[in-house]
């Protein structure tokens, strides 16, 4: 298990790059206790710059040298690329052929080679694995990584530090890198606080292995939600949400899209699908969530036309 120290190490190492993000306070319209933690407005657009650069930070220099590679969807990449250039690494990221233009465009402009490979983590996966043999880079793997996580868990430090009294914590899951790093680091140091994990209902990975004792993977992911699409869990992710979570809601896609429109329209805040998934559990008519509430908001790489999509 990633320990507190590790974490804290992490969020010093992290400094010269990832924000402090901030925290709103949009009970008022939302008409209860709720509390926006604002990770799209980090550098790349999401959360995923915390545990990248957390781990290229940790390479060698002869590792940095050669480069490093990653499988994305997109967010994860663009945060690669970005700790990779402000580390002087060269970076490749494997994408899947559907990912949004925004977020190929972003892993672009940061210097990153994008590959492009099937549809699946576990398509992106195999490809990075080939590639990296191929040419001696190194592997940033989106969430099943003691780096990764506890990079992610500076989060968790950040949210306690800005709302003390926050009492139920709701964290989106894809692989499990943020929402493991985030219960590890809140857990380790406030554990009367809930942390629960919402994944859509057409990508429950997470729910599957709790449920099950056990990893399993998906016959297939569907949801607007493309960050959220993981087909299977990681495995020291799985292993840190079975210690540490308190249990894994699901949201349905609708849910999704208005909780899309919602933040942009009433809290003027540009989500993602993927970044609004809290949102919508948290904006639930039969949420019972213990207050206050922190939604994370993890992402907000989210095209021109997209957006019209979800607020016309």
């Amino acid at each position: 298990m990633v320990s507190l120290d590790e974490i804290t190490a992490a969020r010093a190492r992290i400094r010269p790059v990832a924000k402090v993000t901030p925290m709103v306070d949009v009970s008022a319209i939302a008409g209860r206790p709720l509390f926006l933690k604002c990770e799209s407005l980090q550098p790349g657009g999401a959360f995923k710059i915390r545990g990248a650069y957390n781990m290229v930070a940790q390479l060698t220099d002869e590792e940095r040298r050669r480069g490093v590679i990653t499988y994305s969807s997109g967010n994860h990449g663009q945060a690669v690329a970005i700790a990779a250039r402000a580390l002087n690494a060269p970076a490749v990221v494997v994408m899947p052929t559907t990912a949004p233009a925004i977020k190929v465009d972003g892993a672009k402009s940061f210097g990153a080679e994008v590959v492009f490979e099937g549809t699946t983590s576990l398509h992106r996966r195999a490809k990075a694995e080939e590639i990296a043999a191929a040419r001696g880079l190194t592997m940033v793997p989106p969430f099943d990584h003691q780096w990764i996580i506890a990079g992610q868990g500076t989060l968790g430090l950040e949210i306690m530090e800005q709302c003390p009294t926050a009492r139920t914590v709701l964290a989106p899951v894809g692989g499990g890198g943020l929402v493991s790093g985030v219960a590890a680091a809140i857990k380790q140091s406030s554990p009367d606080v809930t942390v629960i994990g919402i994944e859509p209902s057409g990508a429950a990975g997470m729910k599957l292995a709790l449920e099950a004792g056990e990893v399993r993977t998906l016959d297939r992911s569907h949801s607007i939600a493309d960050g959220l699409m993981a087909v299977r869990p990681g495995d020291l992710n799985f292993a840190h949400a079975r210690q540490f979570v308190d249990r894994i809601d699901t949201v349905e896609d609708d849910e999704i899209a208005a909780a899309v429109r919602w933040l942009f329209l009433s809290a003027k805040i540009v989500a993602a699908p993927s970044g609004a998934a809290t949102v919508a559990a948290a904006l639930r008519a039969s949420a019972s969530y213990a207050p206050p509430v922190v939604a994370i908001v993890s992402g907000g790489n989210l095209g021109p036309a997209d957006l019209a999509k979800y607020t016309a």
